[in-house]
């Protein structure tokens, strides 16, 4: 038994990947499945479909590695967050789609909260910014909009949970219903500072308590999987979300070291040890992670479309046909055309945090063409993360910014023009690992501790293996004015929207 099952479970994708004892990987299968957009703003995915790839993920990459059950010491977990599934108690069938994280539906919903005055309270108590991105309200919102769910939860004949929650629950035909602290803490009814569902918000956000999972470690004995699944059980001992997962496989162990993942969204960590940070720059306090009962935290910084906005070149203009080619079209823009893309498709994460907003280009001439573009696109990711870096910064000064680097992962990051860019603009060293699959060696580090393939995190630190250091050459002056076209494109967006008129008047 000295090989671990990770399951990284994505939004776009379900994904299965084979560990050795020595980190290495044995095997990996990737399964794209459905994304549904009922409506302008709506992200909706069939919590059948999530299931059902990461079955037949885990099987194939068992088949490809020529490895059975009885060789794997256990399984570990690592998931899309926010993202809410509601589910019959007794007969595991979803009653609504899974609301996913992008999703913004409930952005009046969140707005009457704030009105009301609770948004303080709810920060002080989970770290979390009052929006749609957040879990809970998507719950109420499933209760409310589903014919007879609300009473049937009421009465316990419903269970809710992030993904994590509902793929324990099938992989244990039923058994467990149980969550990591990480992911709790995503869900804007955990206090992340006594480590437990809070009453108060649960009333205030109409979820009830009956349908919440139990909140376990991230490193864990969580159950054993149905043995009809994979010809025998195996344990279930590590479960974290996706971008926790990461700092975790970045060895972001020691406070002060930061991560940030380039996936259909980009999320930057900045683990500030055992004591919560309270950010003055509208980023999130979040749980790291959770060992022995002990409680890691982070500032985090969560960008909604990093990826996404490449996708959008090569499906919704066409840009391009592969994602390898949007580095080589952007070096080949004109370089005296300053394009700025404010990628707000769904809204603007931090560390604006205004949902009603949507994506606009600046600066455009008759001259713009799909190389400009393309360079737009790649450095709003990168403008992007350096409002980030300079806003965990400002809220954390331990963060010496002369000795501090950024260490990435995700699909981005396989550019090495939108890495070196990232340099430039942040002014900081950016490494990228040897691994790149850091969210799933995260899953598989929590549960290969459990079951004693893997050392304890200082020694595990000592298997980061560096790829590329990529430091920053770009002059002060370019850096400067890039950064201001950068700040009066972002603010030219955000006076579109009324409120924030009303707010830059008052």
């Amino acid at each position: 038994m000295s090989l671990i099952l990770a399951i990284d479970q994505g939004t776009t994708s379900s994904r299965a990947i084979l560990f050795r004892n020595d980190i290495s990987i044995v095997a990996k299968v990737q399964q794209e499945y459905p994304q549904h957009f009922p409506a302008s703003g709506w992200v909706e995915h069939e919590p059948e479909d999530i299931w059902t790839s990461t079955l037949s993920t885990c099987r194939e990459v068992m088949k490809r590695g020529g490895v059975s059950a009885a060789e794997i010491a256990a399984i570990g977990i690592t998931n899309q967050r926010e993202t809410s599934v509601v589910w019959d108690r007794a007969t595991g069938q979803a009653v609504h789609r899974a609301i996913v994280w992008q999703d913004r539906r409930t952005a009046e919903i969140c707005a009457q909260l704030k009105d009301e005055g609770h948004e303080p309270s709810i920060t002080a108590k989970t770290g979390l910014i009052l929006d749609p991105y957040c879990s809970a309200t998507k719950v109420a919102w499933i209760l409310d909009h589903t014919p007879g769910a609300r009473s049937r939860a009421e009465r316990g004949e419903l269970l809710f949970g992030t993904v994590d929650s509902y793929l324990l629950w099938r992989l244990t035909a039923g058994r467990v219903h149980a969550t990591d602290a990480t992911n709790a803490s995503r869900t804007m009814l955990f206090n992340i500072h006594t480590g437990a569902w809070d009453d108060d918000l649960l009333t205030l956000l109409r979820v009830p308590r009956s349908m919440l999972p139990e909140v376990m470690d991230s490193s864990a004995m969580f159950g054993e999987s149905d043995p009809a699944l994979f010809g025998s059980a195996i344990a279930i001992r590590g479960i974290a979300g996706d971008q926790q997962a990461a700092t975790i496989g970045q060895a972001c162990f020691t406070p002060g070291m930061m991560k940030s993942t380039y996936g259909t969204g980009c999320f930057a960590l900045l683990n500030t040890g055992a004591t919560p940070v309270a950010s003055k720059n509208k980023l999130l306090t979040t749980i790291a992670y959770q060992l022995g009962g002990k409680r890691t935290y982070a500032l985090e910084g969560s960008i909604f479309v990093a990826g996404s906005a490449v996708q959008w070149l090569r499906d919704g203009l066409g840009i391009i046909k592969e994602a390898s080619e949007t580095g080589p079209l952007a070096d080949s823009s004109d370089p005296t055309q300053s394009v700025y893309l404010v990628p707000a498709f769904v809204g603007m994460g931090a560390p604006y945090w205004n949902p009603r907003v949507r994506g606009a280009l600046f600066g455009m001439t008759r001259n713009t063409g799909p190389a400009e573009l393309a360079h737009a696109a790649l450095e709003s990711v990168c403008y992007q993360t350096h409002d980030l870096w300079a806003a965990m910064r400002a809220d954390w000064p331990e963060a010496d910014a002369a000795s501090t680097v950024l260490r990435v992962d995700g699909g981005m990051t396989a550019s090495d023009w939108t890495m070196q860019r990232l340099a430039d603009l942040i002014d900081a060293p950016v490494d990228r690992p040897v691994i790149q699959e850091t969210t799933a060696l995260g899953a598989a580090y929590l549960a290969g501790l459990g079951a004693g393939l893997y050392p304890e995190p200082s020694r595990f630190a000592d298997k980061w293996r560096l790829e590329h250091r990529f430091k920053p050459n770009m002059s002060q002056a370019t850096r400067e004015r890039k950064l201001k076209g950068w700040s009066r494109a972002v603010h030219g967006l955000l006076a579109c929207d009324p409120e924030y008129q009303v707010l830059g008047s008052a």
